[in-house]
């Protein structure tokens, strides 16, 4: 995929995207909501697909919990991504399943060399699956826990270094747990290794309402925070231009007006020097 900027798609919003003419667009879905024989949603997506470039963005592999994805699961989303043949395949490095029970939601794990090695079996299984690299996404954290054994860069670098797998910097991501746990999103975003970077997010988050801006959420219902596109424009700088994805999940505006975020990152792409990939 050429490193332009995308919307994340929503149905509500598929006339629109349709009749886009906007230069390099190219538009991520969640392909658990579309897991399906066939009907409407199906449809739509081909329409989608014929029109423009597409992205798997994956919320329920559970890639690390303690036990590999589930058979089904993972064969459904091989199936999506052999019929769709998307541009990037992408999935968070996060736990929603355990014993035979699912949260619909992205938990965090200690980052011990134990799960280090259980998440690469993971990441491997589904790249056999899917036969092409998957990108894994940095997480969204809310509180410190316990039993860490080596830092998230680490993790992350070792995890790719092991399988082969990529890296979707999510910009968004970095800033909340900046925020929340307390270290500098610079570094973070200085320490990420270019090489892997396949894809980046930009969101909006939302303050917690009992704890104000001292618990920042990674909502995805408001637009990207100043703070978050400066740590963007920082990362580009030094990478170089890379495919990215404008995230909004609720409270959804026109789609004019989300268009008008893509286009803000599709201009700090086309500022970008192009020859920048450096750490």
């Amino acid at each position: 995929m050429q490193p332009t900027a995308g919307l994340g798609f929503k149905p509500q919003h598929f006339d629109a995207a349709i009749a886009c003419p906007a230069d390099g667009l190219w538009f991520e879905v969640h392909p658990e909501n579309y897991m399906v024989a066939g009907g409407p949603r199906l449809a739509m997506l081909e329409a989608l697909r014929a029109a423009r470039p597409m992205s798997l963005h994956g919320v329920g592999m559970s890639l690390a919990a303690d036990a590999p994805p589930d058979v089904d699961h993972l064969a459904r989303f091989a199936a999506l991504v052999a019929r769709f043949e998307p541009a990037l395949v992408s999935e968070h490095l996060a736990w929603s399943a355990w014993r035979g029970g699912y949260a619909p939601d992205l938990l965090p794990f200690p980052r011990t060399r134990a799960a280090l090695a259980r998440i690469c079996d993971n990441v491997a299984r589904v790249q056999d699956a899917i036969g092409r690299t998957l990108l894994i996404e940095n997480p969204a954290l809310y509180m410190p826990l316990a039993g860490h054994e080596i830092d998230e860069i680490e993790l992350l670098t070792t995890l790719c270094a092991r399988t082969g797998c990529g890296l979707l910097a999510d910009v968004n991501n970095v800033h909340v747990c900046a925020n929340n746990l307390g270290f500098d999103a610079g570094a973070y975003i200085d320490a990420l290794p270019a090489a892997a970077i396949g894809e980046i997010h930009l969101a909006g988050h939302s303050a917690d309402p009992q704890r104000g801006t001292a618990l920042l959420i990674d909502s995805h219902d408001a637009p990207v925070a100043a703070p978050v596109w400066a740590l963007y424009a920082r990362l580009i700088a030094r990478i170089g231009p890379r495919p990215t994805l404008i995230e909004r999940d609720d409270n959804l505006p026109a789609f004019e007006v989300l268009l008008a975020e893509r286009d803000h990152a599709q201009a700090v792409l086309a500022a970008a020097p192009q020859d920048s990939a450096h750490g």
